[in-house]
């Protein structure tokens, strides 16, 4: 109590008041900048061992851990701009960017799902009809920015043509993932990490690999074409469910983005085709690196 009245009477001054703000939007936007790229989760990760270890600390007067954990901080400040080095690049570009640091600038995936949904699930039976391998990958909360420096840039507003284009046999970009963001294709020929699930890898060809592999590690959702079969599958949180047609695709995405149902003469189809049980491994990220999907369609005839 004596604290918080000496920092009660600090904030008399409106100077002391200017600096908390200023601080408090340098941290904002520092956490802003950081979401949707693993700096995230390290940043929890960091923070929730420190809690923890000083919580355990001072509850039960562990002298040496106490001592220990005073002796860390200057080491976490000077290791902390090697650890997020990207991030703290990243921020820096993006300082002369004005709507890169207006959020409110930005457009909202809510706002074009419905219009993402219908442009994905007629390229996805277009691509299944001609058999194009096609591996599409739809960001959600965590965002994919490490995946898609990987690949080439797109940036372009999502239409089933291109789409159909890019992953078009023999064409340049057809390796590999699109990545799609608020309604743009932001990334073609996108490396994703392939999943290590045994029983993944003994049933499913790369392409699923790395649907699973990046629904593992993040929430994002991946829409998969076989190349050998023409079957549409689709991933989320480390689960498969295979054999779907587009009237199943459209309202398997729009229940995972929260969207409304179709309204389809004699109702709305219950089925959501046959979903490949395999258990899904945690969304951790700090397991090494991941295994590389090129994106070519090593798909095996067992995947049906």
């Amino acid at each position: 109590m004596p604290n918080l009245g000496w920092l009660l009477s600090q904030l008399r001054d409106p100077r002391n008041v200017v600096d908390l703000l200023v601080v408090a939007v340098i941290i904002y936007w520092l956490l802003w900048v950081a979401q949707g790229t693993r700096a995230t989760q390290l940043i929890r990760g960091i923070v929730t061992l420190l809690v923890v270890v000083f919580l355990v600390g001072t509850t039960l007067q562990l002298t040496t851990l106490n001592w220990i954990l005073g002796q860390v901080w200057p080491v976490l400040l000077v290791s902390l701009p090697v650890i997020f080095q990207p991030e703290i690049r990243r921020a820096l570009e993006q300082l002369g960017q004005t709507r890169s640091w207006l959020p409110q600038l930005r457009p909202r995936l809510d706002e074009t799902a419905g219009r993402t949904v219908d442009e994905l699930v007629k390229a996805a039976a277009q691509l299944a009809r001609h058999r194009y391998g096609a591996l599409i990958v739809l960001e959600r909360e965590t965002g994919l920015q490490n995946y898609v420096e990987r690949g080439v840039s797109i940036d372009g507003l999502l239409t089933r043509q291109l789409l159909i284009n890019l992953f078009y046999p023999n064409s340049p970009l057809h390796d590999g993932a699109a990545v799609l963001r608020d309604g743009r294709i932001i990334a073609a020929s996108v490396v994703l990490p392939l999943s290590d699930n045994t029983a993944a890898a003994s049933q499913l060809g790369t392409r699923h690999r790395a649907a699973l592999g990046i629904t593992e590690q993040s929430d994002a959702i991946a829409v998969v074409v076989s190349e050998e079969t023409g079957q549409i599958s689709i991933a989320e949180n480390g689960r498969l469910i295979r054999n779907l047609d587009a009237e199943r695709l459209e309202e398997r995405l729009r229940t995972l983005l929260n969207l409304d149902l179709p309204d389809r003469e004699g109702g709305i189809l219950q089925g959501v085709g046959e979903r490949l049980h395999l258990t899904p491994r945690s969304n951790a990220t700090g397991n090494g690196a991941p295994k590389a999907a090129t994106g070519a369609d090593a798909e095996p005839s067992r995947t049906g």
